[in-house]
């Protein structure tokens, strides 16, 4: 019987995630709860998928950038549309969204049924219970976001079996002035170490092979709870988990970072020797009109600590062009400082105006053909240094986890390699290969292209999945 005894209640409930990893999690996580309320469940990707008749549909919103905003508002208006028709019965919208503009959305969408904000994943269940009962909409936003982590660490997954994010912390101390993260996620909130390790040993024994660690700073991991950095205890203690095979760390923050955390990701095993670091810009002046404490000297030596403890590092960053006051000159610094930096793999975005945060007032607003000419700028010339990073790699071995076929070639297996994070980074296809989803696969790279590998199998003997349920 479901624990909280509302099986005599049972409502169907489809829930659509919308955004980020973090927010993959959040999804799962309100799938878990509504499951242990007794209600049937489902996770569909777009309105038009829910099935006919569910009692419910939750949207997990983004609210990051405008064109997240957009892809919120027009999902939520086809669930609206569906509902008119009677083809669903409520709609609750819930994240950053409902976080961020949760009197807009009551004002200019009456029809909602429900509106919930972050930090309140445990809530998801009786908001929608009681969405059923009531007339009128209910909202239930704090003014202050903060998070407070659900009791039961039980996850419906939505993802890839062999694979799954894990949330280490949820909101930001920093104080970027392009960012309005802090706003709608609130200040940092350390996830406890115990429930860490006992969520990761749960994913394991379901066949998760891969964990990624994700936060909006995941170097800040602890302060809060241990008055002191623990992400490299965190780290080793994980890499006890004899069912995992790769743990991946996303999120860094710069400043951060130091020696310990350094050695960790270069000596523990099991974990990939990979860093996501988001740097944002390389010019100094660029730096301290974004609040970003270090500088591009500082970045560099960064890159050449990690490259000397961890030689074959995988180093993955990204920048904003066309930040207020970019001139030419800043940013052709920054393309200096990438061609010397050499990163394996970058993402670079046009900068978005977010209202209430320090940079919306800054002058003068780079114009979006420039920062869209930028951004396209420097992505050529990432371009170029990934072909060469990945030229490095011909002729040697990686162990691949496959992940599928390819489209073209169903005798051709996809998958990632350490180098690789899940729906961000590159693939590597490997000839005459008919390994499974779930299985590790070595092989030798025979050719290099700018942002994927070619491969072929060194044996046809591989690592199997550990269950079933990675198949």
């Amino acid at each position: 019987m479901p624990e909280n005894g509302v099986a005599a209640n049972r409502k169907t409930v489809s829930v659509i995630n919308l955004g980020c990893a973090k927010n993959e999690v959040d999804s799962e996580e309100m799938l878990g709860q509504l499951e242990n309320r007794g209600h049937q469940i489902s996770y569909s990707h777009a309105p038009a998928d829910v099935p006919r008749n569910t009692d419910v549909l939750v949207i997990n919103t983004c609210a990051f950038i405008e064109s997240a905003r957009e892809q919120s508002v027009n999902t939520i208006l086809e669930a609206l549309e569906r509902k008119k028709r009677g083809e669903v019965g409520r709609v609750v919208v819930a994240g950053c969204l409902a976080q961020r503009y949760p009197q807009e959305l009551a004002a200019e969408l009456p029809e909602l049924d429900g509106l919930l904000g972050t930090g309140q994943i445990d809530q998801i269940g009786p908001l929608v219970e009681q969405s059923l009962i009531r007339t009128g909409q209910i909202t239930q936003v704090n003014a202050k976001p903060h998070h407070t982590w659900v009791d039961t660490p039980t996850r419906v997954r939505i993802g890839a079996p062999w694979t799954a994010y894990l949330k280490i912390s949820e909101g930001c101390d920093h104080a970027c002035t392009f960012c309005s993260i802090p706003s709608f996620r609130g200040r940092h909130v350390s996830k406890p170490l115990e429930r860490i390790l006992q969520e990761a040993h749960s994913l394991a024994e379901q066949g998760v092979q891969e964990i990624n660690l994700i936060a909006q700073d995941s170097t800040q991991y602890g302060y809060d709870l241990y008055g002191e950095a623990c992400l490299p205890q965190l780290l080793r203690e994980l890499s006890a988990l004899e069912k995992l095979h790769w743990i991946r760390l996303f999120y860094c923050y710069p400043s951060r970072v130091n020696d310990a955390i350094i050695e960790a990701i270069a000596h523990t095993p099991r974990v990939c020797h990979y860093i996501d670091m988001p740097l944002q810009h390389a010019d100094d002046a660029i730096l301290r009109k974004m609040r970003r404490p270090l500088s591009g000297k500082a970045y560099l030596d960064l890159v050449r600590r990690f490259r000397e403890a961890a030689p074959d590092v995988a180093l993955r960053t990204t920048f904003i062009t066309g930040f207020p006051g970019e001139t030419e000159e800043h940013f052709q610094n920054l393309l200096a400082f990438v061609e010397e930096a050499q990163f394996d793999r970058v993402g670079v975005f046009p900068y978005s105006t977010e209202e209430n945060t320090p940079s919306a007032a800054l002058e003068p607003k780079v114009p979006a053909r420039v920062k869209n000419t930028r951004r396209n700028r420097l992505m050529e010339l990432q371009q170029k240094i990934s072909y060469q990073r990945n030229q490095n790699w011909v002729g040697r071995e990686l162990e691949i986890l496959v992940e599928g076929r390819s489209a073209s070639d169903p005798t051709t297996a996809v998958g990632r390699s350490f180098r690789d994070g899940p729906e961000v980074d590159g693939q590597v296809y490997i000839a005459r290969c008919m390994a499974l989803p779930g299985t590790f696969v070595k092989a030798r790279i025979t050719q290099a292209q700018a942002y994927d590998l070619i491969a072929e199998p060194v044996a046809q003997a591989w690592r199997t999945p550990q269950t079933s349920s990675a198949l």
